[in-house]
């Protein structure tokens, strides 16, 4: 059992700039390359500059991200209401589960880019040279 690590010396990023291009949809590294090329699938690498981004593991964390912010929201509006006013229950469900809806699906690409970003900023995963697959523990 060895484990064999490679010292690589690793360039310091700019994490706000890349969590900023990720948000915009952009290549963290160059910030001019196109991050998707549909809704939520990344390219598998930047046309601009090259850098690989098929390693990316976002995974479940954009989602949980987006419902914290949207639920947090949604029902900050409902207990408001609800306490200052007399509102049926049936105004809430009007009202709540569309603008839920399109809220998450409004929010749920830019936070995928900026967990992109901040991966790609601190060499997570598969962004990190020292990183291998194959490293037997």
């Amino acid at each position: 059992m060895s484990i064999e690590l490679n010292a690589i010396a690793k360039p310091k990023r700019d994490v706000w700039v890349a969590i900023k291009n990720g948000i915009l949809g952009r290549c963290p590294k160059c910030g001019k390359g196109h991050l998707f090329q549909g809704y939520l699938k990344v390219q598998d690498s930047c046309a601009n500059c090259g850098e690989d981004l098929y390693h990316h593991r976002a995974d479940d964390a954009p989602p949980y991200i987006t419902m914290a912010i949207v639920g947090h929201i949604i029902v900050g509006i409902m207990l408001h209401l609800e306490m200052n006013y007399e509102i049926d229950p049936l105004i809430h469900l009007y009202w709540s589960l569309p603008t839920a809806l399109f809220s998450a699906l409004l929010l749920l690409r830019p936070v995928k880019g900026m967990v992109i970003g901040l991966q790609w900023a601190k060499y997570m995963a598969g962004f990190n040279p020292n990183f291998s697959k194959n490293t037997d523990f």
